[in-house]
């Protein structure tokens, strides 16, 4: 069984073999008839026409979850705790290291 793709022609170049088909119009088009628009192959005719647009559902707005909150929050308190220790660690280093009278 061979694909409807593979018998057809281009809409506007009829002696050029279709290598695609408009999601949108269910035409056959050739390579150059046809352009990426976000992920998908689209007519030039459906893209300026906005039918692509019109066909795709609605994004919805992203929510932000109690657990993504969560998540963020421990994160903060790790890095809170690391710079804490970090600052610490350099306060206990001995004045005389940072005189340079450690090494003599």
């Amino acid at each position: 069984m061979s694909s409807p793709l593979a018998k057809s022609q281009c809409t506007i170049h009829p002696e050029r073999a279709a290598t695609a088909r408009c999601p949108s119009c269910r035409r056959f088009f050739c390579g150059e008839c046809v352009t990426e628009h976000d992920g998908r192959l689209v007519c030039s005719a459906c893209l300026a026409a906005g039918s692509e647009a019109r066909r795709t559902p609605a994004r919805k707005a992203s929510v932000f979850h109690p657990a993504a909150w969560i998540q963020w929050g421990l994160a903060l308190g790790i890095v809170w705790v690391l710079f804490y220790f970090f600052a610490r660690f350099l306060g206990d280093i001995p004045d005389a290291f940072h005189d340079g009278t450690i090494w003599e």
